[in-house]
């Protein structure tokens, strides 16, 4: 995994960004379907904002205002008292989205590494809780081996080989393309 995370740290910020946007697009469905059993949160504010880091990514030029996107995302954070699975996994789709913002205000060199692994822990986590298994040991192979895992380190791996390459309008698109994923979230799961 560590070459991984340095072929992570290596890349130019654009590219870092056009990574976080990614794992981002997969996050949000947590997000969803957090705000539609809760009861509470915007999705639509979520992807508004994501939609502009697309935008500031794709367009030369583009002028966004991205200390006030901070400031709307904020208040799209589940509330701290909520401690469900639900909550937990839509504060990371949140904390990932302002990790990717930070990026876009100025140095955040350590933000890539924290949305990857935002993204794997999410799925971890799942795994934990529908698995259930109560052996550390038995747990972390479970982890390792399960068909999620596999799928979310194949997809960060699809990312990652995609933004080192040309990013241009049509590839940064088909990242986009690939990060949507259908509507299925990395715990594979879809809000529709």
């Amino acid at each position: 995994m560590s070459g991984f995370f340095q072929r992570l740290q290596r890349l130019e910020p654009r590219r870092q960004q056009a990574f976080m946007a990614a794992l981002c697009e997969r996050l949000l469905p947590n997000y969803a379907l957090y705000a539609q059993t809760a009861g509470h949160g915007d999705p639509q504010g979520l992807r508004a904002i994501l939609d502009l880091v697309w935008e500031q990514l794709t367009v030369k030029g583009a002028r966004i205002d991205f200390e006030r996107q901070a400031e709307k995302l904020a208040a799209l954070e589940p509330p701290a008292a909520d401690d469900s699975f639900g909550a937990r996994r839509a504060t990371e789709a949140v904390a990932a989205l302002s990790a990717l913002l930070d990026t876009l205000q100025g140095e955040a060199p350590e933000a890539v590494l924290e949305v990857s692994r935002a993204s794997r822990g999410g799925v971890r986590a799942f795994i934990e809780l529908t698995e259930g298994e109560e052996d550390d040991q038995r747990l972390a192979a479970l982890v390792r081996e399960h068909p999620l895992m596999a799928d979310e380190n194949d997809f960060q791996d699809a990312v990652l080989e995609a933004v080192e390459g040309e990013l241009d309008r049509d590839a940064l698109r088909a990242l986009r393309r690939l990060g949507r994923n259908e509507g299925v979230s990395n715990l594979g799961l879809s809000a529709d």
